[in-house]
């Protein structure tokens, strides 16, 4: 991005438009009101003269409208990712792009692994099948250690996962693009093109926290899928746009995995219709892994504008180019 101008702020109150194509926005409405008391607030369907808006707060914004923001300031992406303005193809490029920096999200994203890897690992789900036809059947019990847990991306969220499901006993794995340094102890590390087979042969579940980018979209395929261990369980916390849909369905179907909990989907909300719902051996859960509480994003919003109008580079400021 090119260097940030200062900005003069006027008299005027800040106006701040809350936009998505997939989300009510709506509930953010009272945060936003208690954090900027004299905000402006856009959002729904009749968003005023758009020559007013300072900043857009955005989850799948719709498409051209940030482009016709002409005094925009500051985009600010509701999540950690940005891989959502892709759908916008007149991404405005002057305006300071800005993700979520959520210190609660690491917390809320571990105890949802967590979760996930226990609730297949331990046959959790053949036990409420049981239990609520009242029969009482046992499960093989597999311990911790016999059980190797592979966390794709080592960022903030990764290395908090394998961290906690090291503490539990499994034994835990990570792979990132380029090699990390001070991992936890215990964690077994690989990273590049060159280390993934190896990394891929050793999981009983591969967890998918990686960042979406061009080189990480469809990541989630049949040929990987066939490098795994076979039997092996899926957990997807990344974007939607990392699995190959049909590959997932073919690989469930043959074997190849035994079962996958999905969090993220390339079409939010997920279709009713949609095949994913009904599959014995999939978990489906409406993308709440971590979830960023209204008041932290209306703090950051604002936050970020003051920095841009003291002619400063806000923290949390993303490069488009990389994604993150």
């Amino acid at each position: 991005m090119s260097a940030l101008p200062a900005v003069i702020a006027s008299e005027r109150r800040r106006c701040v438009a809350l936009l998505s194509s997939v989300l009510d926005m709506s509930y953010l409405a009272s945060a936003f009101r208690q954090v900027m008391p004299d905000v402006d607030l856009r959002f729904g369907a009749d968003l005023g003269s758009l020559d007013d808006v300072d900043a857009a707060v955005c989850w799948y914004p719709p498409p051209h409208v940030l482009a016709s923001m002409p005094h925009l300031k500051l985009v600010q992406s509701l999540g950690a990712g940005i891989d959502h303005f892709h759908t916008d193809p007149h991404l405005p490029q002057t305006p300071a792009l800005c993700r979520i920096v959520d210190t609660d999200m690491a917390g809320t994203m571990t105890a949802y692994v967590t979760w996930a890897v226990i609730h297949r690992q331990r046959s959790m789900g053949h036990y409420l099948e049981s239990g609520a036809g009242a029969q009482w059947q046992e499960q093989p019990i597999v311990p911790p250690g016999r059980h190797c847990v592979g966390i794709a991306g080592l960022g903030t969220l990764g290395v908090a996962c394998a961290q906690a499901l090291r503490t539990i006993g499994y034994r835990v794995r990570g792979w990132s693009r380029s090699a990390k340094a001070d991992l936890p102890d215990g964690i077994e590390s690989f990273h590049g093109p060159e280390g993934l087979d190896a990394f891929l042969q050793g999981c009983d579940t591969l967890v998918c926290l990686l960042p979406l980018t061009p080189q990480t979209q469809g990541f989630l395929n049949a040929e990987l899928f066939r490098r795994l261990p076979k039997g092996a369980h899926l957990v997807n916390v990344g974007r939607g746009s990392h699995l190959v849909e049909p590959d997932l369905l073919q690989a469930l179907e043959d074997g190849t995995l035994s079962a996958a909990t999905l969090d993220a989907f390339a079409q939010e909300p997920l279709p009713s219709g949609h095949p994913f719902w009904r599959h014995p051996r999939i978990v489906v859960t409406p993308h709440i892994a971590a979830r960023t509480e209204a008041i932290a994003i209306a703090r950051q919003t604002r936050d970020n504008l003051d920095a841009l109008e003291r002619g400063e580079r806000p923290a949390a400021i993303v490069n488009p180019k990389l994604g993150y």
